[in-house]
């Protein structure tokens, strides 16, 4: 009489389908690679922020929303003429500010007669704007230490920028990154330049 219960040698192994594993794998695999890609985007260039008041206006004005790139910003630092995503003095309960960079560290400026003057030679616009009726702090020459930029809005006779007091040269470590895409509204969705 054979035993119909306890160990039985003679019972066939369960074969693994080793083409399911693999494609398993390879779809686990592609997963975690959008994952990746996706937070690097999102790190990078996925931060997105509102535009507050008239101060860089015609480049961009309230309401519109633009994305930052933030790795770009701190792998190479800003550039002249760069538009520049920043909190004043570090603040991190105020709204984000976005202006033009004008000077770079160990520049001097100065704006006389409505014209800015870097390194005392006047500045050559990148895009159109009014002569500064008012140069408040740059009525003399300021010099931009290291770390810092001196910044501008678009918009010079409507702006609160480098010229003010309250926000005066942009320490390189309060900036965020470089704006450089419109994404709403839809018909000036577009590159900054």
């Amino acid at each position: 009489m054979r035993r119909t219960s306890g160990l039985n040698f003679n019972r066939k192994k369960k074969k693994i389908n080793t083409g399911l594993v693999q494609e398993v794998i390879v779809w686990i695999g592609e997963i975690l690679l959008t994952i990746a890609l996706a937070m690097l985007f999102v790190l990078s260039v996925g931060f997105r922020v509102s535009v507050v008041g008239p101060s860089m206006s015609p480049t961009l004005e309230n309401g519109e929303k633009i994305l930052v790139n933030r790795v770009g910003c701190k792998l190479f630092g800003p550039g002249r003429n760069d538009l520049i995503v920043f909190l004043p003095n570090g603040n991190e309960k105020s709204h984000y500010y976005i202006k033009r960079v004008i000077g770079l560290p160990g520049d001097r400026i100065q704006i006389k007669d409505g014209i800015v003057y870097i390194n005392g030679e006047p500045f050559e616009e990148k895009v159109e704007v009014s002569a500064i009726e008012n140069p408040l702090l740059a009525e003399e020459e300021i010099v931009v230490e290291e770390d810092e930029y001196f910044v501008l809005g678009d918009n010079r006779n409507n702006s609160e920028d480098s010229r003010y007091a309250s926000i005066g040269n942009v320490k390189k470590e309060y900036i965020v990154g470089k704006a450089w895409c419109i994404v709403y509204p839809w018909n000036r969705f577009g590159l900054l330049k």
